[in-house]
């Protein structure tokens, strides 16, 4: 079931914990619809760097984010955030070009130099931008 024009359900509910470990990674309702926001987001992200986007994580359950190691209050478990890579696209630069756009997203993150984590929100998106290095924590902006 297509969400947005590029964007599955399938692809942001797909787990390979939750699959390997039987986890039920079911959204509800609510969740769906915070997916429905996310996706729009994301379609405007492609749109901006005129590139396909992989996601390799979006929504998880309670269970799968603690299997994962994800953070107790992380957007994920609510269908708010997707963590992704652009083809083509270096992630610094992704994250470069979507924090000086006017795309509406809460957080921003170049996670390992690996990917890029974003998230929405449906009020008064923070704009927040962070890089996490191995070793560093969070640290404000594109470091």
């Amino acid at each position: 079931m297509l969400i947005t024009p590029h964007f599955s359900l399938e692809e942001l509910i797909t787990s390979q914990i939750a699959a390997r470990d039987g986890l039920d990674n079911t959204p509800t309702p609510a969740v769906l619809s915070n997916l429905r926001l996310l996706c729009q987001v994301l379609e405007q992200v492609r749109v901006l760097l005129g590139c396909p986007i992989i996601v390799s994580s979006g929504y998880r359950s309670a269970a799968v984010n603690a299997r994962v190691g994800g953070a107790r209050g992380s957007q994920h478990v609510q269908g708010l955030a997707a963590d992704f890579t652009v083809i083509g696209v270096d992630n610094r630069e992704v994250v470069r070009q979507i924090s000086k756009s006017d795309v509406a997203f809460d957080q921003l993150i170049l996670e390992f130099d690996s990917w890029v984590h974003l998230s929405v929100s449906a009020v008064a998106p923070r704009r927040e931008v962070l890089t996490i290095r191995k070793g560093t924590g969070y640290l404000p902006g594109l470091q």
